[in-house]
């Protein structure tokens, strides 16, 4: 059994999804339900494609499924924006910089892996 704990982009990301989760549910908590759900699910699948990545069956397998977690954070990053300049949306300025954190790691992460 392979060991995530020491893995920073999986800790990252699941870190990242718990976060994700608490402001969905203060979205919801305000009644934009709608925006509550797409950012959840976004947010969320981040974690979940970078853990599917970790057993991924070659390393082209690998970088497509790190390459869709990237598309799932340029998406969230789109909902997380639009909730930063809308009127009346609670803001959490460190949930995007979180982000751009991760999507940096993982932009570096695919560019290693296509070298080798």
């Amino acid at each position: 059994m392979r060991n995530d704990k020491n893995n920073l982009i999986v800790k990252l990301t699941f870190e990242f999804a718990l976060k994700i989760i608490e402001y969905s549910e203060l979205l919801e908590n305000n009644k934009k339900y709608i925006i509550a759900n797409q950012l959840l699910k976004s947010g969320t699948s981040i974690g979940a494609n970078v853990k599917e990545a970790q057993n991924a069956e070659s390393k082209d397998d690998f970088i497509h499924k790190m390459k869709i977690a990237v598309k799932e954070a340029d998406e969230t990053e789109y909902w997380l924006n639009l909730c930063e300049m809308s009127f009346k949306y609670p803001k959490d300025e460190q949930l995007i910089e979180n982000l751009h954190v991760i999507i940096n790691i993982l932009s570096k992460i695919i560019s290693t892996s296509k070298s080798h």
